[in-house]
Order: C-alpha cells, then sequence, then structure tokens
C-alpha cells in the first residue's frame, strides 16, 4: 500500500491480493451477511455513486480501480469528495465490483436506519421477490411513481444488496425501506385499502378504485402473493392480458399497478 500519484493526498494504492482492505471491501460486496453486521453496502459504478452524493451525501469510503482514475465522470465525483480513497489495480477492482466490465469506481456507505414513522400515503408490501433485478426494479418504479414507504417481507432478496442496488438505480435514496416480518399484521394495520396482486380470477386492475390510499402487495415470481397475506387483503386485483399471454414479469406488473395509480389519482386532480 502507498500513496497514489493524484490530486488527492490521501489517496492509497493496493496492489496486492492479500491486503486487508481489499479483503474487507470484497466481503462486503458479495455477504449479505457481512453488510448486515456491519451496516454497510457497496455502491457500484459512477450513476449509484453520483445519486448518493446528489440525494444523501458523503460516502463512508470510495474506491477506484487504478484505469478510473482517468475517467472523467470519476475525477469530477472525487473532486467533491474529502475522505478516504482507495486506488486498486484493475484486476482487483474487478473483485470487488459486481459487472464483467466495471467503468471503475465504487463506494462504501451506512444502511440508513429505518423510520419509525407511520407510511406516507400509499406503500408497496413485498412477499418474498428473490431475483435481485426484479426487487430493485420494483423500487425504482415505486420511485418514479412517487411511492415513498416499501415494506420487504421474508424470503426477498436482500434489498441493500450491490446486485439490488444497481437495479434500482439510485431509487433506494429516495425511499423508506423497511424490513418486516409479520406482513400481514402490517396489512391488516395498514389506515387505508389493501390489494392483492393476482395472475387472474379477479376484479380487473382497470375498473379499481385507486383514489384511497392503497397497500400494493406483489408476490413471489413463482408462487405470487401467498395464501394467508392474500387473505388479509382486502381485495384482489389481475391485470387484463391478451389471450395468449399467461403472466406479467413481477416488476412489470408493479410498474403497471402503480402507474394506472398515478393516473387516477392526476386525472381526479
Amino acid at each position: 500500500e502507498s500513496s497514489c500519484d493524484t490530486d488527492h493526498a490521501d489517496m492509497k494504492f493496493i496492489s496486492s491480493r492479500d491486503n486487508v482492505r481489499l479483503k474487507s471491501l470484497r466481503a462486503l460486496a458479495e455477504d449479505t451477511r457481512e453488510q448486515r453486521r456491519r451496516n454497510s453496502t457497496v455502491l457500484d459504478g459512477p450513476h449509484l455513486v453520483e445519486a448518493y452524493f446528489r440525494q444523501v451525501g458523503s460516502p463512508e469510503l470510495v474506491a477506484i480501480s487504478e484505469s478510473g482514475r482517468d475517467h472523467m465522470e470519476i475525477r469530477e465525483l472525487l473532486a467533491g469528495f474529502s475522505g478516504e480513497i482507495l486506488c486498486f489495480k484493475d484486476s482487483l477492482f474487478r473483485e470487488i465490483s459486481g459487472t464483467a466490465s466495471p467503468v471503475g469506481i465504487a463506494a462504501v456507505i451506512m444502511i440508513p436506519a429505518e423510520s419509525s414513522l407511520p407510511t406516507q400515503g400509499d406503500c408497496i408490501v413485498l412477499d418474498a421477490i428473490q431475483d435481485a433485478g426484479n426487487l430493485g426494479s420494483i423500487l425504482r418504479s415505486a420511485a418514479a411513481a412517487g411511492v415513498q414507504d416499501v415494506v420487504v417481507g421474508p424470503g426477498c432478496a436482500g434489498p441493500w444488496t450491490p446486485r439490488v442496488l444497481r437495479a434500482g438505480q439510485g431509487a433506494h435514496f429516495a425511499l423508506n425501506i423497511r424490513e418486516q416480518d409479520d406482513l400481514v399484521g402490517f396489512i391488516q394495520a395498514f389506515p387505508g385499502q389493501s390489494i392483492a396482486t393476482v395472475v387472474c380470477g379477479a376484479a380487473s386492475l382497470f375498473g379499481a378504485d385507486l383514489q384511497p390510499r392503497s397497500a400494493w402487495v406483489f408476490g413471489s415470481e413463482g408462487r405470487g402473493v401467498s395464501p394467508e397475506i392474500e387473505a388479509a387483503c382486502q381485495h384482489r386485483i389481475t391485470i387484463p392480458l391478451a389471450s395468449n399471454s399467461e403472466s406479467l414479469n413481477v416488476a412489470a406488473a408493479a410498474a403497471v399497478c402503480l402507474f394506472e395509480t398515478v393516473r387516477q389519482k392526476k386525472s381526479q386532480g
């Protein structure tokens, strides 16, 4: 480990695979248990790092690749950062990044504390959404639709894992994400209508009254909303599909439902 030839005097260059800082970052990037133990996670790529700077503030630590030092977007991000910077050989940085061709910047952030305040407005309840890409896409749609509260139940992918963060594209920083074991209890206590989304055999989304405050419940990719959670909901809706289509991807279904809600509320002014 040595000083790196850059404008940042406190930047350290790391070239050894045995380096303890590399091992620590790699564990944080790969291991959900380590993320929970340290209450931290890794943002990978300039888009996420820039979104964090803009919406939250300075991360705990920034890591860049040796080639990334000359990347204009990365240099601009570093210009606004006064904290610790680690510079890794490109081959070592790839061990931190979850992408095949990383741009060359990552950051360590603290996972935000969950709000103790009641949910505000509409919310989303997620039951065993296991695919990181789907979960991140749902979070992205929620933020885009102006929904602030997301309740993540057991069996879901970790919402603050690097893969979900990449799929969310910065949406996490506009949301209040709660991890909750008792989804039935949450739904029963919600001060509005609760809506379970099902594949078929329910009322059409486009005939539903979505003006009242709503808790949208989306289920796992394979089995949908679990029977006990579906039973706790006041309403069941389905998205009408073409006759030769069986179902929508859960992330696509969530986007359709959320923006139908936006449409209805805007049409009523």
